[in-house]
């Protein structure tokens, strides 16, 4: 059985909407599309890109599904979009009925069908994606959290964890990783659900 990763930039207020651009996703009146450029160094990037090294099938939401599939085709000479370029992608969508981009599948119910392409793969990444990367966390169906937190807060814009949040408990599957820029790598599991009710002594 393999595992679903989410692999998401956010901020250090939980925000995920338009690292890549100003006008990457603007809606709600989000003015600070663009955060990630700034931090980016070359370890986080190569962090990142080992990342999209192991995995073995690409799972998108329907907005990122679009950028993507708009840009990566066109470049399959860089290592990033030849990996994608060969993968099997599947798009959450129940309007999408014929995918341009090569070797991708439409799922129009995750819950029904994330285990069946589980069995299929070992590693299926998450990338970006985050209101897919909430319905899968509402559905108990995300294994591993790559998280990489950036620090800098806005005070709105859409977020991974927020009201209908299913509590959950994660544990740290791998050591920290600090970047130059001030970025920092984290990995978690889910870990079942979470230890309350329990008293902190003095």
């Amino acid at each position: 059985m393999g595992i679903v990763a989410v692999d998401l930039f956010i901020t250090l207020d939980g925000v995920y909407q338009a690292p890549g651009g100003p006008e990457e996703d603007p809606s709600n009146h989000f003015e600070y599309g663009g955060w990630q450029a700034p931090y980016f160094d070359d370890e986080s990037g190569a962090v990142i890109g080992a990342g999209i090294d192991r995995l073995d099938a690409l799972l998108l939401g329907r907005k990122t599904y679009d950028i993507f599939a708009d840009y990566w085709p066109k470049h399959t000479d860089m290592p990033i979009g030849a990996k994608f370029d060969e993968v099997p992608k599947f798009v959450a969508s129940r309007t999408l009925t014929d995918p341009s981009w090569a070797r991708t599948t439409v799922v129009t119910d995750i819950a029904a069908e994330i285990p069946t392409i589980k069995e299929r793969f070992e590693e299926i990444h998450v990338i970006g994606s985050g209101a897919l990367a909430r319905s899968l966390l509402a559905a108990d169906l995300v294994d591993r959290l790559n998280l990489y937190l950036y620090p800098i807060v806005f005070g709105n814009g859409k977020r991974l964890f927020d009201e209908g949040t299913v509590p959950a408990a994660f544990a740290l599957a791998q050591q920290p990783i600090a970047f130059p820029k001030g970025a920092v790598s984290l990995v978690y599991e889910r870990a079942g659900v979470p230890v309350t009710g329990i008293q902190i002594d003095e």
